[in-house]
C-alpha cells in the first residue's frame, strides 16, 4: 500500500505516519501535501481510495471533508469529479435501498457543504427532496403508508445530517433550513407513532408504550434542543473552521439533484394481510438502525448532551459495521472515536443493544463477543468493570427479558466467561438456590454453566464455583452416554446385550449397509419385534460413534440407511428420537447435535422433531431448562437454511440461463452467418465457409444448446426441490403452531383472569401475600453472609413470587413470540390458513397476542 493511502487510512489517529501529532490540522496539512504532489500521477487511485475511506470510516468524515475542501482551491477538477461520484453513488444507494451508503453519503454532502466545495442550496434540495417522498409514502391517497419505514428512514438521514452541518446551514440559509424543519414537523404530525410491539427488549414493554417517543420522534426531540443550544455539541469535530479563510476562496460546485424510487402501489385497496406483510417488508428493508437498551441508571452512565448520545452511538454503530470481519481494528476504533469525553458505558450499552436486538442482531453474536473481549483488553482498568455492571443490571430484570434475548444473552456471557478462565464472583448469585427450580435468575444460572462446560469440561467449570459450591447442584450432569447395552462391570449379559455386539462386531469388521439390513431383517426384527430392535439399532451405532463428532458423521453416512430402514414413517422418526434423548440424557449438546444430523441426512423428519419436543416429558421443561427448544430451534433453521440455500441457487440458476441464452444465440449467429457465405472448394463455388471452420461453428452451437438445456433442466429440478421444501415449511408451523395452542389451552388461566401477562403474573400473587407477610421479619438470611432483596426480576424476600404452572405459560409464550418474530417472513405467506386452523375465535387471547405480537400484527386487526 502506498503511502499516500496510508495518510488517508490514518489520519486522525494516533499512528506511527503522523508523528507524534494529534492535532487534526497537522493531520490535514501533512495529507494534503503529499495528496496535492500524488494528484498527477494517482488521480483515479486517490479518487477511489479517498470515498472508500469517507463511506468505510465515516467518523472520519469532518476530516475527509477539509481535506477536500483544500484540495479544491488547487485542483477542482479533481473535486468536480469527487461531487459527481457522490451523486451517483447516493442515486445507486437509493434505487437499491442501501441504508447504510444513503445515511452516510448524506452527512459526507453536508460536510462539503461546510467545506464550501457544494452549495447550502444544493443540500437543501436533496433535504426536499427526501421529505417529499416520505410525505408522500405515509399519505393514504396518493402513498402507500405500509411503507411507513422507508418514509421514516428517509427523515432520519435528513435529521441526523444536522450535527454536522446544522449551524452552517442557519448561518447561510436560515430561510431554507426552516422550511425544512417545518416540512419535518409536519411530517412527524402526519405518521403514525411507530411501535415497538414485538421487538422490545423486555416483555412488559410490549404491553405498556406509556406514551414514550418512537426513535424518529426522539431524534427530532434531541435536534430541536441542539437548534435551541444554537448548534453547539462536543461530539463532532469541526476542522473545516481551522482552515475557513482558505476554503472561502473555493468554487463551489453543482450537485445534480436526486430522485427517490418509485412509490410503491396505493395501500387502499390492501387487505389487512396485504398491509400486514408489505409493512413487514418494508422493516426488513429499512430496519430501524439501533433500539436503544438503557441498562445503567443515570447516576452511572456519562452525563451527555442528547444529541452527543445520538452522535456516538452513530460513530459506535459504524464502527461495528464497517469492521465485522476485523475484531481488532473494531475494537481499536471504537476506543479512539473523535470526542473528547469518555463514554464507555454508552458503548457498552450501544454493543449490547446490537447483540441482544430483535428480531436479529445485525451480525453474528460472536461477533460481538469477539469484540467485547478485545475492548476489555484494550481498556482493562475501565471496560471490565462497566460489561460486569451490564451484566448484574440484566440478571436483575432476566424474569422480563425477551426470551429470544435471554437465549443470546446466555450463550454470550458464557463465551465470555471462557475467555477469562470462568472468573466470575459466583457467590453474589449463589441465592438463586433458595428459589424455586422454574425461577428465570435460577435458571439462568443453571444454563450458563451448562454452556459453560460445552465449552470447556465439567472439573474445570466446578473449580470456577468454589466460593459457591452449593451452585454444583446447578451443573449438568457428568456422566458420558447412557448406553443400556455395555458390558461394564457387574451389568447382568442379556441376548439384547448379544445382539448389541453382533451389531458392534459387524460394524468394526466394516460389513456393508444392505448386509446390517438382512441381518436385522431376518435375525432380530422377526424375534424381538420393532421396539427391541430399534433399540439395539440406535443404542449400539450411536456408542460406536460417541468418541467424536466425527464419528458420529461416519456412521450416519456409513448405516443411516439401517436406521432409515427400521424408522420409514413419522411414527417411527419419533421414537428414533427419543432413543437419541435416551442415550445422551446426560449431555444435552451431543443429544441436539445427533438429532440435527439425523435431520441433515433426513432420517427424521422435523415434524417429527416437533412431536417428540411436545412430547410429555419435554414440555415438562419448557420453564426450566433449554434443551428442547435448542433442538427445535435447530429443526426450524434448518429447515428454513434449506428453502434459503434453494432460492440462491435458483437465482443463479435464473443468471446462468441468461448467460446460456445469450452464448446460444451468439453461436447460432456465427454459424447462419458462415453457411450464408460463398465459397470456393477445388475451384468450384460452394454455399458456406470452409467446412472445418464450419464444423466448428456447428460444434459450438450445439454445445451452447445443450448447456442451455442442461441449466434449465438443473432449474426445473431446483423449483420442483424448493415447492417441496415450502410445504414442508407450511406443515412444519401448522403443526408448531397447532401444538402449542394445545399446550397452552390445557394450562392458561381463564381470560377473564388473565387477559394480559401483567394479570397472568399475578394470579399466584394473591395466594403468595399472606405467606410474605408472615414472613417479612426473615428478611435477612445471616446464613453465608447473604442478604435477600427485592428485585426487578420478581424476586421478592421470600423466594420467587411467580407460580410454576405460571412461569411455564409465561415462558411458553416467550417462544411463541420468538419463532414468530424470526421466522415472520416465512410465516405470513400461510397467515390466512393459520387463522383459519390454529387461531380461531376460540384461541386465547394470550396466545393469540404471541403469535401477532411476533409478526408485529396488530392484535385488534384479528
Amino acid at each position: 500500500m502506498s503511502s499516500w493511502s496510508h495518510l488517508l487510512l490514518r489520519i486522525g489517529d494516533k499512528s506511527p505516519e503522523y508523528g507524534t501529532s494529534a492535532d487534526f490540522k497537522d493531520h490535514i496539512e501533512t495529507c494534503f501535501g503529499v495528496l496535492r504532489r500524488e494528484l498527477e500521477h494517482s488521480e483515479e487511485e486517490i479518487l477511489k481510495v479517498l470515498l472508500d475511506c469517507a463511506e468505510q470510516l465515516p467518523h472520519k468524515i469532518p476530516l475527509y471533508g477539509t481535506l477536500i475542501g483544500l484540495m479544491n482551491l488547487e485542483n477542482e477538477d479533481f473535486v468536480r469529479k469527487v461531487v459527481e461520484k457522490t451523486q451517483a453513488n447516493l442515486q445507486d444507494g437509493l434505487d437499491s435501498g442501501n441504508c447504510n451508503r444513503i445515511r452516510i453519503l448524506m452527512r459526507f454532502l453536508t460536510v462539503l457543504m461546510c467545506s464550501k466545495v457544494i452549495q447550502p442550496s444544493s443540500l437543501v434540495v436533496v433535504f426536499e427532496t427526501l421529505l417529499s417522498s416520505a410525505a408522500t409514502t405515509v399519505d393514504e391517497e396518493k402513498g402507500n403508508p405500509s411503507w411507513q419505514a422507508c418514509a421514516d428512514f428517509y427523515i432520519t438521514c435528513i435529521l441526523s445530517c444536522l450535527p454536522w452541518g446544522g449551524a452552517e446551514l442557519m448561518e447561510q440559509v436560515p430561510e431554507e433550513i426552516e422550511r425544512v424543519m417545518v416540512g419535518v414537523e409536519a411530517y412527524l404530525s402526519i405518521r403514525r407513532h411507530a411501535s415497538d410491539t414485538g421487538l422490545s427488549f423486555f416483555e412488559d414493554d410490549d404491553e405498556t408504550e406509556n406514551g414514550e417517543k418512537d426513535f424518529l420522534e426522539d431524534l427530532w426531540s434531541r435536534v430541536q434542543d441542539l437548534s435551541n443550544n444554537g448548534w453547539k455539541l462536543d461530539s463532532v469535530p469541526r476542522p473545516h473552521l481551522s482552515f475557513e479563510a482558505q476554503l472561502v476562496a473555493g468554487k463551489s460546485h453543482e450537485f445534480v439533484p436526486i430522485s427517490c424510487p418509485e412509490q410503491h402501489h396505493s395501500s387502499s385497496t390492501l387487505s389487512v394481510i396485504n398491509h400486514g406483510q408489505q409493512k413487514h417488508e418494508a422493516e426488513l428493508k429499512y430496519p430501524q438502525r439501533i433500539r436503544r437498551l438503557n441498562i445503567f441508571p443515570a447516576s452511572k452512565a456519562e452525563d451527555l448532551q442528547p444529541i452527543d448520545r445520538f452522535v456516538v452511538e452513530e460513530y459506535l454503530l459504524d464502527v461495528l459495521f464497517f469492521f465485522n470481519g476485523s475484531r481488532k481494528e473494531c475494537a481499536s476504533f471504537m476506543v479512539g472515536l473523535p470526542v473528547s469525553f469518555r463514554y464507555e458505558y454508552l458503548m457498552a450499552e450501544t454493543i449490547f443493544s446490537q447483540l441482544l436486538m430483535l428480531p436479529q442482531p445485525p451480525f453474528k453474536p460472536i461477533y460481538y463477543t469477539l469484540v467485547i473481549i478485545d475492548l476489555c483488553k484494550a481498556l482493562p482498568g475501565a471496560f471490565p468493570a462497566v460489561v460486569a455492571g451490564a451484566v448484574r443490571t440484566l440478571f436483575e430484570k432476566i424474569a422480563d427479558l425477551d426470551m429470544e434475548c435471554q437465549t443470546r444473552l446466555i450463550l454470550w456471557f458464557s463465551h465470555h466467561l471462557s475467555n477469562f478462565q470462568f472468573i466470575w464472583p459466583w457467590e453474589e448469585w449463589a441465592y438463586v438456590l433458595d428459589l424455586p427450580k422454574w425461577a428465570p435468575q435460577r435458571v439462568f444460572v443453571q444454563e450458563v454453566l451448562e454452556r459453560e462446560v460445552r465449552l470447556s469440561y465439567w472439573d474445570k467449570v466446578k473449580q470456577s464455583i468454589e466460593n459457591a459450591p452449593g451452585l454444583e447442584e446447578l451443573l449438568p450432569p457428568k456422566g458420558g452416554p447412557n448406553f443400556i447395552f455395555s458390558v461394564e462391570g457387574d451389568r447382568e449379559r442379556t441376548e439384547q446385550h448379544a445382539l448389541s455386539a453382533d451389531l458392534c462386531n459387524m460394524v468394526k469388521g466394516r460389513a456393508a449397509a444392505r448386509d446390517i439390513i438382512l441381518w436385522v431383517e431376518e435375525s432380530v426384527l422377526p424375534v424381538h419385534g420393532l421396539e427391541v430392535t430399534l433399540k439395539v439399532v440406535v443404542q449400539t451405532l450411536l456408542d460406536i460413534g460417541s468418541k467424536s463428532f466425527t464419528h458420529l458423521i461416519t456412521v450416519l453416512e456409513r448405516y443411516g440407511q439401517v436406521i432409515a430402514k427400521l424408522c420409514p414413517d413419522q411414527d417411527k422418526h419419533a421414537m428414533l428420537i427419543a432413543e437419541v434423548g435416551y442415550y445422551w440424557k446426560n449431555n444435552a449438546q451431543m443429544a441436539a447435535i445427533a438429532i440435527d444430523r439425523m435431520m441433515g441426512y433426513r432420517l427424521v423428519s422435523n415434524l417429527a422433531i416437533v412431536r417428540w419436543v411436545f412430547s410429555p416429558e419435554n414440555i415438562d421443561q419448557f420453564h426450566t431448562s433449554d434443551h428442547p427448544w435448542e433442538v427445535l430451534r435447530n429443526a426450524v433453521s434448518k429447515t428454513y437454511n434449506r428453502i434459503s440455500d434453494l432460492r440462491k441457487e435458483i437465482s443463479s440458476l435464473k443468471k446462468a440461463i441468461i448467460s446460456a441464452e445469450e452464448a446460444a444465440t451468439k453461436a447460432k449467429v456465427e454459424l447462419e452467418a458462415a453457411e450464408s457465405k460463398l465459397s470456393l472448394v477445388d475451384g468450384e463455388p460452394v454455399l458456406g465457409e470452409n467446412p472445418a471452420k464450419l464444423t466448428r461453428f456447428k460444434s459450438n452451437a450445439e454445445k451452447t444448446k445443450e448447456e442451455e438445456v442442461s441449466v434449465r433442466e438443473s432449474l426445473e429440478a431446483k423449483d420442483a426441490l424448493l415447492a417441496r421444501a415450502l410445504d414442508e415449511n407450511k406443515a412444519l408451523f401448522l403443526s408448531l403452531y397447532k401444538n402449542f395452542s394445545i399446550v397452552l389451552t390445557e394450562r392458561l388461566p381463564d381470560p377473564s383472569r388473565a387477559g394480559t401477562l401483567r394479570e397472568l403474573k399475578s394470579t399466584n400473587a394473591d395466594s403468595m401475600a399472606v405467606d410474605l407477610e408472615e414472613s417479612a421479619a426473615m428478611e435477612v438470611d445471616n446464613e453465608n453472609g447473604r442478604q435477600k432483596s427485592q428485585s426487578n426480576g420478581g424476586r421478592t424476600s421470600n423466594g420467587y413470587n411467580i407460580g410454576e404452572k405460571e412461569q411455564w405459560c409465561l415462558s411458553t409464550l416467550g417462544y411463541v413470540k420468538a419463532f414468530s418474530r424470526q421466522y415472520a417472513s416465512e410465516i405470513w405467506p400461510h397467515i390466512e390458513k393459520l387463522e383459519l386452523e390454529v387461531l380461531t375465535e376460540n384461541t386465547h387471547p394470550l396466545f393469540r397476542k404471541a403469535v401477532y405480537c411476533g409478526l408485529r400484527r396488530p392484535n385488534n386487526q384479528a
